[in-house]
């Protein structure tokens, strides 16, 4: 792993991530979750911050890079597909199951849908970096 693949994984990944997740959450998906959410009030922002939003996404990205790194450079699509997937599905089925746990953000149905969906943007994007990082060399 040297830096220049994990910049290049990194930033490729944000642009697909982010996409995918404005696609997902905000235009095919929004009715679903508007639809179960949990009864707290008042948790959304009226304005996104955008900057707090991309860092997040980075780091996401920045993950499923370095596990395609890990595995010893992994470059094809389809190891971009498996590994993006199952990172998506890890960090955010952690996250949503203990938010679940302890706020009432969204009901069950939410926080499953949102670890599977989470699997697909993030198989997805790991598709991407894989694409993008196996035209590249060290």
């Amino acid at each position: 792993m040297n830096m220049k693949r994990l910049t290049i994984g990194s930033i490729v990944g944000l642009v697909a991530l982010y996409i995918i997740g404005v696609v997902f959450w905000e235009m095919i998906f929004a009715d679903f979750f508007a639809a179960n959410a949990g009864s707290a009030e008042g948790v959304d922002r009226e304005q996104k911050i955008i900057w707090a939003v991309a860092l997040g996404t980075l780091f996401y990205a920045a993950l499923v890079t370095l596990m395609l790194e890990a595995r010893s450079g992994a470059t094809s699509i389809v190891d971009g597909v498996k590994v993006g997937a199952l990172v998506g599905f890890l960090l955010w089925g952690t996250a949503d199951f203990i938010l679940f746990g302890y706020m009432n953000l969204n009901n069950l149905t939410a926080t499953i849908a949102d670890s599977v969906l989470e699997a697909v943007r993030g198989g997805i994007a790991g598709a991407v970096i894989a694409a993008v990082l196996g035209k590249i060399g060290d």
